[in-house]
């Protein structure tokens, strides 16, 4: 068991930064995901815990030493990588044995640990085979094997995916969360720009953004469980990042403010009133309302009962999914996009009235910050 706990963990090259201020403690047993954009640092801070990077600053302990300054090898971590890195010149068996060999194991003791990983992964048929003759998944799968048959107390996932197609990315995805849960005791960190991988495989996640020229904020942006990242996103970067199509973010001034309730005013006029807190806001200030795409409803008109009030605008264009339609609407409050159930009579080019529920609406300050959300329903 190898708990993992970063301290204010950073690194730079010369004088660009790329991870700045990391502190994050990940649990025993736990499966962790870093996710974000290109450029973020997802994979450096990976690297880093693996000792394939030096650290600049801050201190990183795993099992409760500190191991900067110790090599990879003597970290208690094994790491499964985008390329797979197998060895070409190897077969199956000698590729999942090739680190117990190198750690002088016990023949038999290593023999017995490749056969138990080869039928976990359903590729002891597969043993006297050379990597060139498996198919992508297959080879993902001896590469997630190398690292099981270390035991090691950590497991780290390089984007290990990315390389093989839809199918094979959906099975390979449930293969590695039924391997963590037999692998209980190990800790789990998992890189992806991927965020159906990030929200279906993690415990908790870890949102990382792209450092900014002349600010030392941390290159977390929030961390938290999947679903608490995507209905509670704490600013405009981590509500824009998660959800496919990304939230509808339209701007808006604040008209005024009551006891109990604050009216928004839209760039088309409309006046929305949504139950914040008093002192959130103040009249005239600028800021964004936010609304997921499923949140949209279709109404008529005059808008519907126990909804705000409509916003109007025109179908610019319509995706049809099988089980699901999404709607991209542009109208005098600004672009909508909503998603709807299969079978939804719309096309381009008619007009649509779009409403939510106030308790489905987020709001962020002109900093991007998220300032207050109507409680829930």
């Amino acid at each position: 068991m190898a708990a993992v706990e970063l301290q204010s963990l950073g690194k730079t090259y010369g004088s660009t930064p790329s991870v700045h201020d990391v502190s994050l403690s990940i649990a025993d047993g736990e499966f962790c995901v870093f996710v974000g954009p290109s450029g973020c640092g997802k994979s450096t801070l990976l690297r880093m815990v693996a000792g394939l990077e030096d650290i600049t600053r801050g201190e990183l302990r795993i099992g409760g030493q500190r191991v900067n300054e110790l090599a990879p090898s003597e970290r208690d971590v094994a790491m499964v990588f985008q390329s797979y890195a197998l060895y070409p010149h190897l077969n199956v068996g000698e590729n999942l044995g090739f680190a117990l060999r190198i750690a002088r194991t016990p023949a038999a003791q290593a023999t017995a640990r490749i056969v138990e990983v080869a039928r976990l992964l359903q590729i002891d048929h597969l043993l006297d085979r050379k990597p060139r003759e498996l198919s992508g998944g297959q080879r993902q799968r001896v590469a997630i094997g190398r690292a099981l048959v270390r035991r090691p107390g950590v497991f780290l996932f390089d984007e290990p995916l990315s390389n093989l197609d839809a199918a094979l990315r959906e099975q390979t995805r449930r293969e590695i969360a039924r391997l963590h849960r037999s692998q209980s005791a190990a800790s789990s960190i998992y890189v992806t720009h991927d965020q159906v991988e990030a929200m279906t495989l993690a415990d908790r996640m870890v949102l990382l953004r792209p450092p900014e020229a002349g600010t030392l904020q941390s290159s977390i942006a929030q961390v938290g469980a999947p679903m608490d990242l995507y209905h509670r996103p704490c600013n405009l970067f981590v509500a824009s990042f998660l959800g496919s199509p990304r939230m509808n973010f339209l701007p808006c001034r604040v008209a005024t403010c009551g006891t109990h309730a604050v009216e928004l005013a839209l760039a088309d006029g409309t006046l929305w009133s949504l139950p914040l807190a008093p002192g959130a806001l103040v009249p005239g200030e600028a800021v964004t309302l936010g609304i997921r795409a499923e949140h949209l409803l279709p109404v008529p008109a005059q808008g519907q009962s126990g909804c705000l009030p409509a916003l109007a605008g025109r179908v610019d264009a319509v995706e049809r999914l099988g089980d699901q339609t999404l709607v991209f609407a542009n109208g005098p409050a600004g672009e909508l996009a909503l998603r709807v159930a299969d079978g939804f009579a719309v096309s381009v080019g008619s007009p649509l009235h779009l409403t939510a529920h106030a308790a489905q609406v987020h709001v962020f300050a002109a900093d991007g910050t998220a300032v207050a959300r109507p409680a829930p329903c």
